[in-house]
């Protein structure tokens, strides 16, 4: 290992930086961890895609405008913004381990409520319920992730795991073809959100086999010793300020970005390229297939080239894909091609995003600083998907998904242009 100078920060170093050497390296405890967070978050992402797949039935079952259908969308995010930062907190306090078991079952159960609503309104409630656990479960995992691996691992291994998101994205367009094919519409839209209770099972594989990561356990109980508890509002003091804010609108510009895309996708390939919803399955597949190949070269590129230089090159090709998808008159095929680069560009700088706030924050604040920084930029990236379908009563909804998309990863590009590399950092137990 060596030691900076001028910050002694200690770093480890890389010297296997093959994608897969953290896995034949980690022991029982990590390889449980792993996949416990692999597949929370897989199915995390499954709920969350639920709704902009079904979201045409409810526009046209409700009788409710693309904006306000967006809506709930948003809310969603804005709830996951602020459940994400008290998770975090409350991480800090209880434990990462037990903060996730009760994300998971908060956030599965009001997917379950989602099936019975009678009404828009009863619908945007529930997802408004949903996202505060939805929220939850990305700060108490990742920091759980970023804490019981090795430094010289840690970007393969927590990028490896948010590849999980679009494992769960593809459960969820899956399901949307089998249940629209045995279903009526208006039956299985419901179908689809009950099955987004599925996660609740994972609570009983992480009471039994996950393990609070050590040093996360230590400064805990150097805290209880010392009366010294981190604070709430503790990430805006100091030196750490700067930190929370470059790091706010970095996670601002990632999502907003994403969700930009993603949230629309489906109803552009309904609505401007006239596909059915089975018939556009094939395209999704494309942009899902491309998204987990980015979600694995992304967790392999964060330890090799590091975090910064990761999430530089991708949204400048996230830029490059955007424009080319929505304002170029392309054929259907070709469309279709271009899915894969689409996915590849749009998601896999999210592999070295748990890995870089877990290393911006000392362990003494590690949950909280994540969990805000990461979903302060779910909050502001949640107005994306009400703000493109507000866009789209004005102009096409291709020219609305490519303004906001653009917008959102140059400011992806300028926040991490102006914060550290952390390629590598060692994290210590801490009072």
């Amino acid at each position: 290992m060596s030691t900076s100078s001028q910050d002694a920060i200690e770093v480890a170093k890389i010297e296997d930086t093959s994608l897969l050497a953290f896995y034949r390296d980690m022991n029982v405890p990590e390889r449980r961890t792993f996949w416990a967070c692999a597949s929370g978050w897989a199915l995390d992402g499954m709920d969350f895609m639920i709704y902009p797949l079904v979201i045409g039935t409810i526009i046209t079952m409700w009788k409710v405008d693309a904006g306000t259908a967006g809506l709930a969308g948003t809310v969603t995010l804005f709830a996951s913004a602020i459940g994400g930062w008290l998770a975090g907190y409350l991480a800090d306090r209880i434990g990462r381990v037990k903060t996730l078991q009760l994300t998971i079952l908060w956030f599965s159960f009001f997917s379950l409520v989602c099936a019975f609503v009678q009404n828009f309104d009863q619908l945007l409630i529930a997802r408004a319920l949903l996202g505060l656990g939805f929220g939850g479960e990305w700060a108490a995992g990742a920091v759980l992730m970023g804490e019981a691996i090795r430094a010289q691992y840690r970007g393969r291994a927590v990028g490896s795991v948010q590849s999980g998101w679009a494992v769960g994205w593809g459960l969820a367009v899956l399901a949307q073809a089998i249940l629209f094919s045995i279903f009526p519409a208006q039956e299985a839209w419901r179908w689809m959100f009950a099955i987004g209770a599925l996660p609740a099972l994972m609570v009983f594989f992480l009471r039994r086999y996950v393990e609070e990561p050590q040093i996360a356990a230590e400064t805990r109980a150097k805290q209880a010793a010392t009366g010294d508890r981190p604070q709430l509002w503790e990430i805006f003091s100091g030196p750490i300020a700067k930190t929370t804010i470059l790091a706010s609108l970095a996670a601002t510009g990632c999502q907003g970005g994403y969700y930009a895309i993603t949230f629309w996708v489906p109803r552009f390939l309904t609505t401007e390229r006239k596909l059915s919803i089975v018939g556009s399955t094939g395209y999704l597949a494309t942009l899902i297939i491309g998204s987990f190949i980015g979600y694995l070269v992304g967790a392999w590129l964060a330890d090799r080239i590091g975090r910064r230089n990761l999430f530089l090159t991708f949204s400048i090709g996230a830029i490059a894909l955007i424009l080319v998808y929505t304002q170029v008159p392309l054929s259907n095929e070709i469309l279709w091609v271009l899915g894969f680069p689409l996915g590849f560009f749009a998601s896999g700088y999210f592999s070295g995003m748990g890995a870089f706030l877990t290393e911006l924050y000392p362990t003494r604040l590690r949950g909280s600083g994540q969990g805000f920084c990461y979903n302060f930029g779910r909050g502001i990236g949640a107005l994306f998907p009400f703000l493109v379908g507000w866009l789209s009563t004005t102009t096409t909804l291709g020219n609305a998904i490519c303004i906001f998309a653009v917008l959102a990863y140059g400011l992806f590009f300028l926040a991490a242009y102006a914060l550290p590399e952390t390629r590598g950092r060692i994290l210590h137990a801490e009072a």
